[in-house]
C-alpha cells in the first residue's frame, strides 16, 4: 500500500490549506463563542470543489476517492473541527450515500446543488431512544397512495438547523425490525417537518445540531432511495464508510496540536532554558507524534478498505476509535506543554480538546466499535 500521496491529491491539500487558512480562520473562534454557523463559507467550499470530491464529474463532482475527501477534512480540522464536522456530515453521510445508493433521477436532481453548496445536505439516523442501538429507531413511515407519511423524532442531527436536504431512515415495516427499515430523500419544505430544538454542546459549536420532528410529513414515493425496507444496507454500508472518512478529523486536530507544541517548545523560556530542552517536553511532543502518525496508518488504511469492501467495519472502527482517542490525549498534552496559556482561549487548543471528545461519541462511540471489532474477529455466534 503506498501511502505517498499523488499530484491530485498533494495539490488538493495544498489548495484546502491555504482555502481554510484565508476564508475559515477568521471566523472560528466566532464559530466556537457564538455557536456560529458560517453560511458564506460553506457556499465557497462549494465554489471550489470541495464538498463533492467523491461524486462523478458528470454530477458536478470532483470524482476522486475517499482519500481525497478525508485530506480535505484533515486540513478543515486543523482551523476547525465543528466546520470539518458539518462538513463531513454534507459531503459523506448525505451526499456520498445518495451518490451511491440514489437511482438516476434522484441523483440529477439532487446530487449537483449539494456538490457544489448551494443545498446543505443532513443525514438523519439517530432518535431520542436510538442512538449506539440505531436499528431500533421508531420514526414510522407509512405508504398511502403515491406518498409515504412520516411520523417521529430524530435527535443529535447534525447539519439539522441547517439543512436543505434529509436523508432519514424510518421503519416501513415494524414487525421486520432492522428489516423493515426504509430510506427517503426529504426537503426542508415539506409541510409538518421542523426543527423543533437546536442544541446547545460542549465542543463542535458552530456545527449546527438539531432535534427534527416529522409530523405528517408527506414525501413522494419517488422520493424512496433503494428498496423498500432494505434501508439497513444503505446504513451499514454507509456507516462504516463515515468512520473511515470521519477518522481524518482527528488527525487535523493532533496536526494542529503538535506543530503548535513544538513551536512553542522552541521558543517558550523557563528557568533561562527553552522548555524544548527539558526531556519531560521532549516525551510528551514525541508521544503526540508516535499518535498521530499511528493513527494516519490506521485512517489510511480505513479508507483504502471502504474503497474496496463497505460491508467490513473492523478497519472504520479501529481508526476512529484509536485516532479520536489518541487525539483526546494529544490535545489534552498540548495543553499541559502550553501551561497556563494552553488553558487560555486565547489559544484554540481548550477548543481543540472539547471539539476532540465528540469523535469518541459520535459516529457510534468506542464502546461499540470495539464490539464490532470483537464480533467480527469471533465471527458466527458471538452477539
Amino acid at each position: 500500500m503506498d501511502l505517498r500521496l499523488n499530484d491530485e491529491e498533494r495539490s488538493l491539500q495544498e489548495s484546502v490549506r491555504a482555502f481554510v487558512r484565508k476564508e475559515l480562520a477568521p471566523v472560528a473562534d466566532r464559530m466556537d463563542r457564538e455557536d456560529h454557523w458560517p453560511t458564506g463559507v460553506f457556499r465557497k467550499m462549494g465554489e471550489q470543489g470541495y464538498l463533492g470530491v467523491t461524486v462523478p464529474t458528470e454530477l458536478d463532482g470532483a470524482g476522486i476517492g475517499y482519500l481525497a475527501q478525508a485530506i480535505v477534512l484533515e486540513e478543515i480540522a486543523r482551523v476547525s473541527p465543528a466546520f470539518a464536522l458539518s462538513v463531513g456530515a454534507h459531503s459523506n453521510l448525505c451526499l456520498d450515500n445518495l451518490c451511491r445508493n440514489a437511482n438516476e433521477e434522484q441523483r440529477r436532481r439532487y446530487v449537483p446543488p449539494l456538490a457544489k453548496g448551494e443545498k446543505t445536505g443532513a443525514l438523519a439516523l439517530t432518535e431520542p431512544n436510538a442512538g449506539s442501538d440505531a436499528v431500533s429507531l421508531q420514526t414510522r413511515a407509512e405508504r398511502k397512495g403515491n406518498r409515504y407519511v412520516l411520523n417521529g423524532t430524530k435527535q443529535f442531527i447534525t447539519n439539522g438547523p441547517v439543512a436543505d436536504t434529509l436523508l432519514v431512515y424510518a421503519k416501513t415495516e415494524p414487525s421486520k425490525g432492522s428489516r423493515g427499515i426504509s430510506a427517503f430523500i426529504v426537503e426542508k419544505g415539506y409541510p409538518g417537518f421542523s426543527v423543533s430544538r437546536k442544541l446547545d454542546k460542549m465542543g463542535m459549536r458552530g456545527s449546527p445540531t438539531g432535534e427534527l420532528l416529522f409530523d405528517g410529513v408527506e414525501v413522494p414515493a419517488e422520493n424512496l432511495v433503494g428498496r423498500e425496507n432494505h434501508g439497513v444496507e444503505i446504513v451499514m454500508s454507509g456507516l462504516n464508510v463515515e468512520r473511515a472518512v470521519l477518522a481524518a478529523i482527528p488527525l487535523g486536530i493532533m496536526e494542529e496540536c503538535l506543530e503548535l507544541s513544538t513551536r512553542y517548545s522552541r521558543e517558550r523560556e523557563q528557568f533561562r532554558r527553552k522548555i524544548g530542552s527539558f526531556q519531560l517536553i521532549q516525551e510528551k511532543l514525541a508521544n503526540m507524534y508516535m499518535q498521530l502518525e499511528a493513527s494516519r496508518l490506521l485512517v489510511y488504511q480505513a479508507l483504502d478498505s471502504v474503497g474496496h469492501d463497505k460491508r467490513t467495519g473492523r478497519p472504520a472502527c479501529a481508526a476512529l476509535t484509536f485516532a479520536s482517542e489518541a487525539s483526546t490525549r494529544v490535545a489534552l498534552e498540548a495543553i499541559q506543554i502550553h501551561g497556563g496559556n494552553g488553558y487560555m482561549r486565547d489559544l484554540p487548543l481548550e477548543r481543540l480538546m472539547r471539539d476532540a471528545k465528540l469523535l469518541e461519541i459520535g459516529a457510534g462511540t468506542s464502546e461499540i466499535r470495539r464490539l464490532v471489532i470483537a464480533r467480527e474477529l469471533l465471527g458466527p455466534g458471538f452477539d
